[in-house]
């Protein structure tokens, strides 16, 4: 049984003595931050604030009980706040019950498809969003994030989108109506943020900001000034409820749904690693799916909206001290008091202060360094993200994720189509070969062509590589008797390859020209048995490595005779070839070993 399954590898280990006093305190610190938090970003999603409180009570219980990591904080998050509200925007008006319900639907939706794709073992699919479309993504997305958050940070009313240029096209006009009060209530706020962050950090600033802002507002009476505030917010525990839609706006919100489920796990699993990391244990990358997809149920269950582990939370909470889960059960009992206690306290916090908590908290995700690094290391990498980025800001959020895994599928595609494939020749003095064109002292063998091709040989590649080899053999100025495929670096062999390679040899010989094989894998080698191209070529043209093969070449033509397969006793001297392939081999590795004794004097 996976000792994974249940809480059992840290309960097991756990010291009440010794850890209940730490993951006390990382639970309130994450609660401290977690309140703005996931209020700001329900407001985000275009949901009343109530319900990113809400999000942050069951779904972290749920989570402790069939996650895995030990430190990972579960909640709102703003890059899922912003697919919520793209998404529920197609089914229905913000602000209204049908948009509500249709949020809360669409956590059951997310929660669903990560368990069942936790459940079928599917945590592999999350490797098609590679790092570059996930950094161009991500950086266009909190650009979009902190533009949707103007209107608010301004008090302007502006259409709604999920594109650069909608959003710009709807605040630009509006410019000249922000309401000033408003204006100083959000900028002082993202002020007071920022100053705490770099000389304070460890003073929660977002619940700082809330709390001058509120006390503030209610002083100077803001909302009789004209200034947004959340107004009355329900007290009392999330009861548990049932909420249903059409089967209209379940399909539409389908897409939303996958596309929420795969970022979302994609954000956690990368955060519940590195955590792991540190603290070196293991974290399950199917159990993980299972505990966000229970998370998200249980959001569903509590009228919340989709969540997931945040980076900057579980940041805080491995910093506070976090031993355990159950430090999230401490941050959801203090959510939990906050709704008993605290919610009439909410009534005067001006809606620009939760903007400027958005805007704060989506900076840092902007990176600027990672196309710069990739346009040193591989820039066919840094286009990917470039392309990720600008079709996440001009074509959409969904749309731009979706289009970065397109591009990244049909790179990879396009490299396993044309692979890199070598020209080798022998380094100077030993048995070593190596591609000419970076190692210029490498001499090629008179006569001979050896390549190397660098990918698994398969239907896609076949008319590349059929390509290249007749070019190479053209436009060689010295003429070709024999041609070795050095076979290192071929993993596997399909059908349409393994046909390629019986025309290829019957061509190259019919035209006067040899054909070996050296360093032919397990799995190749049994493809070319039970094709027929093992006989075909014959057991003395596959060789154990390319000194083998050279050392047979020269061999045939010191006697002058060919260098064919059809020559001499055929494919029924197999056992007697192998035997001499590995007798030379063994031959070759004492002789170099006595050099090297005595080379060191032994």
């Amino acid at each position: 049984m996976n000792n994974h399954w249940q809480t059992g590898p840290w309960l097991s280990s756990y010291d009440v003595r010794r850890d209940i006093r730490s993951d006390l305190v990382a639970g309130l610190t994450v609660a401290v931050m977690l309140v703005p938090q996931s209020m700001a970003y329900a407001m985000l999603a275009g949901l009343p604030p109530i319900m990113g409180l809400y999000a942050s009570t069951l779904p972290l219980v749920a989570y402790l009980v069939f996650g895995t990591s030990r430190q990972l904080a579960v909640g709102p998050v703003a890059m899922d706040s912003l697919l919520v509200a793209t998404g529920v925007s197609l089914v229905a008006t913000p602000g209204s019950p049908h948009y509500v319900a249709a949020a809360i639907v669409l956590a059951a939706m997310v929660g669903l498809i990560q368990t069942g794709m936790g459940l079928a073992r599917l945590g592999f699919l999350v490797n098609f969003l590679s790092a570059p479309v996930i950094s161009g993504f991500t950086s266009a997305a909190a650009i979009v994030i902190g533009l949707s958050q103007v209107q608010h940070l301004l008090g302007i009313a502006s259409e709604r989108s999920s594109t650069l240029v909608g959003l710009l096209h709807a605040l630009v006009p509006q410019l000249s109506h922000a309401h000033l009060p408003t204006v100083a209530f959000g900028i002082a706020a993202v002020a007071l943020i920022s100053l705490i962050k770099r000389w304070f950090p460890r003073v929660p600033g977002a619940l700082t900001a809330v709390g001058i802002a509120t006390l503030l507002s209610w002083l100077v009476g803001a909302e009789t000034r004209g200034v947004n505030v959340v107004g009355s917010v329900p007290s009392g525990l999330p009861s548990l409820g049932w909420h249903a839609l059409s089967m209209q706006d379940v399909q539409t919100l389908a897409p939303t749904a996958v596309m929420i489920a795969l970022v979302a796990f994609m954000e956690a699993i990368s955060v519940a690693k590195a955590m792991a990391s540190k603290h070196r244990y293991e974290v399950d990358a199917n159990r993980e799916l299972i505990g966000l997809g229970a998370s998200n149920l249980a959001a569903f269950l509590v009228g919340g909206y989709p969540v997931t582990g945040g980076l900057s939370r579980s940041a805080v909470n491995d910093q506070a001290g976090a031993r355990s889960p159950l430090a999230s059960l401490f941050t959801a009992g203090f959510i939990a008091l906050s709704l008993l206690f605290l919610t009439p306290s909410f009534y005067h916090l001006p809606k620009a202060v939760l903007a400027a908590i958005v805007l704060a908290a989506v900076a840092g995700l902007i990176d600027f360094r990672e196309p710069i690094r990739l346009w040193r290391v591989r820039r066919s990498d840094s286009a990917l993200l470039m392309f990720t980025f600008v079709a996440t800001l001009f074509v959409g959020i969904a749309q731009g994720i979706l289009l970065g895994v397109l591009a990244s599928l049909g790179a990879f595609i396009q490299r396993s189509t044309r692979p890199h494939t070598a020209v080798l020749g022998r380094l100077p003095g030993s048995d070593v070969f190596r591609n000419v064109k970076n190692f210029p002292e490498a001499a090629p063998i008179e006569g001979v062509l050896i390549l190397r091709m660098d990918a698994t040989f398969y239907f896609a590649n076949v008319a590349f590589f059929k390509d290249y080899l007749e070019r190479l053999l053209r436009e060689t100025a010295a003429p070709i008797h024999t041609v070795v495929i050095d076979a290192s670096s071929i993993n596997d062999l399909d059908s349409s390859a393994e046909r390629a390679l019986c025309e290829t040899t019957s061509k190259l010989r019919g035209s006067g020209i040899d054909i070996r094989f050296a360093n032919v894998k397990g799995p190749v080698r049994q493809v070319m048995k039970r094709s027929g191209l093992w006989n075909l070529l014959g057991d003395d043209h596959i060789h154990l490595d390319l000194a083998l093969a050279i050392d047979a070449i020269t061999e045939a033509q010191r006697k002058g005779g060919p260098t064919s397969a059809t020559s001499g006793d055929g494919p029924g001297r197999s056992a007697r070839d192998e035997e001499a392939n590995r007798a030379q081999a063994d031959s070759r590795s004492s002789a170099t070993a006595t050099a090297s004794a005595k080379a060191s004097g032994v």
